[in-house]
């Protein structure tokens, strides 16, 4: 396909921060791809949809989002009925001011890198969620502030590589790795963490020493003491009740736990961080 490129010029109006629509495509293939000089986010409201691209074609389905870069060729096409997508348009230097603030951003969304789109996907409830959130910024000013109110929920709540591990892992692993630092499965140990894979325990166990050099509950347990952390210095909760908090009710084996990631005991981790910040004491 030969290529044609839109301009931000030609976009956006006055000084918009951005370009909110939707569109019911089209199912004819698209005659051309294009590139743009501006960030673009679209996802799938509705319907299935096919994303051509320099490395070829995809078919994405309700929830799949797309964050396309400037220069990156792409083309939209509908497929079967009312395939309808939203997009966001972002003014140039938005994006890569946001980044430039935030470093955690680093090999997300518009900052995933390479030539191509970067695709990650909703499920049906954070579907809806973002569509409501869409329409809050559909009627807001269009300036970067409620720009900004909107990208960094979604952002923050993007799958994304933990520490450590090979940029090359299976989706799978990255898919439990994040759902790991949810309460409801890191207090099932690596039972839960195995659970969230769909996948033999085995081959799990083989995968993450493979990528992530650890077994599956030494990363759960990781996740377990950070989170002990957390509870150390920003409740008053008794050990006891954190522990179990943690899926760890022998206080014993959290205490052990708690010793080995952190060089300290809960007891002096927590006397020596918590600060009382409502009553201060002199």
């Amino acid at each position: 396909m030969d290529q044609i490129t839109i301009s931000a010029s030609d976009t956006f109006a006055d000084d918009d921060a951005f370009v909110l629509s939707r569109s019911e495509l089209d199912t004819k293939r698209p005659s051309n791809l294009h590139t743009q000089d501006f960030h673009e986010l679209l996802w799938v409201q509705n319907g299935t949809v096919r994303l051509h691209s320099g490395q070829g074609k995809k078919d994405l389905k309700e929830g799949d989002l797309v964050f396309i870069a400037p220069d990156q060729p792409h083309g939209i096409q509908g497929r079967g009925e009312a395939p309808i997508v939203v997009s966001l348009a972002i003014r140039p230097g938005i994006i890569n001011a946001l980044g430039n603030r935030h470093e955690d951003l680093v090999g997300v969304g518009f900052w995933g890198g390479g030539t191509e789109p970067v695709l990650s996907h909703r499920d049906m409830r954070q579907l809806a969620a973002l569509n409501h959130d869409a329409l809050q910024l559909e009627r807001a000013p269009r300036r970067k502030l409620y720009l900004e109110a909107f990208l960094l929920p979604l952002l923050v709540g993007l799958d994304r590589a933990p520490e450590g591990i090979a940029p090359d892992a299976p989706s799978w692993l990255l898919s439990a790795c994040a759902a790991a630092h949810t309460p409801t499965v890191f207090r099932e140990g690596a039972a839960g963490f195995v659970a969230k894979t769909g996948r033999a325990h085995p081959h799990v166990s083989r995968t993450m020493r493979r990528f992530m050099g650890q077994t599956p509950i030494d990363y759960i347990n990781g996740i377990r003491m950070d989170h002990a952390a957390r509870q150390l210095t920003g409740t008053s909760d008794s050990l006891a009740e954190i522990a179990t908090d943690c899926g760890l009710p022998n206080l014993s084996h959290f205490h052990k736990l708690f010793l080995a990631t952190h060089g300290e005991t809960p007891q002096r981790y927590r006397r020596t961080r918590q600060r009382e910040l409502i009553q201060p004491r002199t």
